[in-house]
Order: C-alpha cells, then sequence, then structure tokens
C-alpha cells in the first residue's frame, strides 16, 4: 500500500472498513470504483471497465457513473443483492488545497433503501432483525422510509416454523442475524429457499438485552397502543430491537428521528399462514411470476393514497383472529359502503392526500443535511 497513491490509499483504507459493500467513491462529478469493485460493478451494470493510475505497477481497474444518476446505478445493485457504501467529497475541490477529505457518509442495502424512485408506493420495504437464544426467537421489523417498527417473540412450540411464518407475513428484503442464528446453517438455508432475502450477520454484542437505551429512543406499545412495560418477560424482543436498532444506526449515520414508536405484538393476535400457504392462495402475489395484477390485493386494492396501499396489504398478510377487531373493521366498511355521500367525500378528500410517512423521512433528513 506504500507504493499507492494518496488518493489511491484514502480509497484503499476506506474500502477496509467496509468490505461487504461496493464502494463508491466519489471523484468530481463521478463516483469511482477500483480493483475488485470496478470489475464486479461493470459487469452487473454493463459499464465499460478501464483503469487508472495508481502508483503501482499496473493500472488499477476502474469504472464510474455520473453522480446524477447515482440512484439508478444503485437501484440496480440493491435488486441484485449487494450493498453499497457511498464516499462522499466532505469539502469543496475548489477551495481546498491538497487532497479533498472525503468519507462514507451511508451505507445503502436491501432493507434500508429510503429513495422514492427505488420502491414500490404502495408496498413497504422491511429489514428485520433476528436474534436466536436456545431454541427461542427475537424478532423486530422496520420500513425505514415509513419508520413502521414491530417486535414479538417466538417462545411457543413450533418455534422455527413459526419463525417462518413471521417472515412469510413480511417478506423483509433484508435479515440481519446474531451469530447463534447465522451458524444455524439448516434454518438459513431454510430461509433462503423460501424468500432468498440478503442476510446479515452483525456481532452477538449488539443484541443487548438492556432496556434503558431503547426506552429513551422510543415510545413503546403494546398490540393496543397502551405503553408496554412487560420488559422483563420480553427480553428477546429487547434484544432484537437494540440489534436492528444498531446496524441501522450504523448503515444510516443519522438519528432516524422518523422512527419513534415500536408496537410489541403477539404473534397470536393474527391467523398463522405458513409461506406455502400464502403462495397457493395468492394473496398479494402471484404464484407464477409474483406479480399483483391476479391476486387477492389486486382485487381489493381501490385505494387513492400509497399509505392506504401498504396498510391494505398488511391487513390481507396479517388476518385478524379475534372477534371484536373483526367486527370492529366490517362495521366501519359498513359504513363506508352504506354512507354513498360520506365515501364520496372520503375519497375525493384522499385523492389530495400525499405519503406523508414517507415525506416525513425526507423531511428528517433535509434536516440533518442543513
Amino acid at each position: 500500500m506504500a507504493d499507492l497513491s494518496p488518493m489511491m490509499q484514502n480509497y484503499m483504507a476506506k474500502k477496509e472498513e467496509y468490505k461487504d459493500c461496493i464502494l463508491f467513491y466519489r471523484l468530481g462529478d463521478f463516483y469511482e470504483m477500483f480493483f475488485d469493485d470496478a470489475i464486479l460493478a461493470s459487469r452487473e451494470l454493463e459499464i465499460t471497465l478501464t483503469g487508472r493510475a495508481c502508483g503501482l505497477d499496473e493500472k488499477a481497474p476502474m469504472c464510474g457513473v455520473p453522480y446524477h444518476a447515482v440512484d439508478i446505478y444503485i437501484s440496480k445493485l440493491i435488486n441484485k443483492g449487494y450493498k453499497v457504501a457511498i464516499c462522499e467529497q466532505l469539502e469543496d475541490p475548489k477551495t481546498t488545497k491538497g487532497m479533498v477529505k472525503r468519507d462514507v457518509i451511508r451505507v445503502v442495502t436491501p432493507g434500508t433503501v429510503i429513495e422514492t424512485n427505488m420502491l414500490d408506493e404502495k408496498r413497504n420495504n422491511y429489514i428485520m432483525s433476528i436474534v436466536k437464544k436456545g431454541l427461542f426467537y427475537g424478532l423486530s421489523v422496520c420500513d425505514v422510509s415509513t419508520g413502521d417498527f414491530f417486535a414479538t417473540q417466538i417462545v411457543e412450540s413450533n418455534n422455527f416454523y413459526r419463525l417462518l411464518d413471521e417472515i412469510a407475513r413480511y417478506l423483509p428484503a433484508e435479515i440481519v442475524v446474531n451469530p447463534m442464528m447465522k451458524n444455524s446453517a439448516s434454518e438459513i438455508s431454510q430461509i433462503k429457499d423460501r424468500i432468498n432475502p440478503c442476510i446479515t450477520e452483525i456481532d452477538e454484542e449488539r443484541f443487548s438485552e438492556e432496556t434503558d437505551l431503547i426506552k429513551n429512543l422510543y415510545n413503546i406499545e403494546d398490540n393496543t397502543g397502551r405503553p408496554f412495560d412487560d420488559f422483563k418477560n420480553h427480553l428477546l424482543v429487547v434484544a432484537a430491537i437494540n440489534g436492528l436498532s444498531s446496524y441501522l444506526n450504523e448503515t444510516q449515520k443519522i438519528k432516524l428521528e422518523h422512527i419513534n414508536t415500536i408496537k410489541v405484538y403477539e404473534t397470536t393476535r393474527y391467523m398463522s399462514l405458513d409461506i406455502n400457504a400464502r403462495r397457493n392462495l395468492e394473496l398479494t402475489e402471484r404464484l407464477r411470476d409474483k406479480s399483483k395484477k391476479g391476486t387477492l390485493l389486486w382485487v381489493l386494492d381501490k385505494t387513492s393514497t400509497s399509505m392506504g396501499g401498504r396498510l391494505l396489504r398488511r391487513w390481507i398478510n396479517d388476518p385478524l383472529i379475534d372477534v371484536e377487531e373483526i367486527n370492529n373493521r366490517l362495521d366501519a366498511v359498513q359504513e363506508c359502503k352504506e354512507n354513498i355521500i360520506l365515501r364520496g367525500d372520503l375519497i375525493e378528500a384522499l385523492k389530495k392526500v400525499y405519503d406523508i410517512e414517507r415525506l416525513v423521512r425526507k423531511n428528517f433528513l433535509w434536516k440533518c443535511k442543513c
């Protein structure tokens, strides 16, 4: 490394910190990739592979993408299951003498995408954490783009199959796991066979059972919306929340203020449907091509807003079993059906509503940059 140019030494130092990512290194109006990253990205993005003098005997393989179109290229890599570390210029090159200071400002992973143009507006993009301790599991799941955050634990019989049911309920793009879960080769293999998410292992100590931090950061509620305080009997829930929170802080590198409420639920609240049942019933995806057309969701989805579309998808994926809750929902539907004037007014009003959940996230992000 001593023979490398100063710029390439800086690149290699950043790459060492983010070995599992493709490093997008900002140079002027382009994000450049070098060495193995360049070879990989040029193949996956179908862009030209060139070379750059780097202080060694041979030129370093290099490829690049323009900064103004970077979202398109990141989206392609994320859809293929890769992670991208964005190394940005932190100083103005026009006013800086010597090499411009650079650092990674964000890591984009399949489960942490927040750019609207990379997301389906009527579908949540979930990232899940799973902590395994003995035969039991703690689980938390979050949509970074909307701020939705849920958590539960599985300590009943047939634990792993119940875990698969929860994974099928959310279909996360990425799963963060502790070493015990990662080392459960048979279980990881079954998860990959069913939904093939990006799986990331993080250190055991990040799945802490300490409650003070999450109490200070979040409003924690139970199924009914009341404050949740039974942490002593839900330590796996605490561990899963801490693990996911730690990973989000590490990759996003800003305080995610729009994620402020966590709902702790019991898996027995919803009807248990395994992934095969969900596929065969074609609730939200067709069995043949995973498209929406022809599914139950396609028939029912007359929603006027993106938020309504996501909520309807969740309701279809989470069939209620509590008779009172079911009747309350049916009463609301009946009122809208029978009151034509009310229904028309609601439809017209909702057509003017933007995607508030994702706009709130954008607002917090803008404030952090200021």
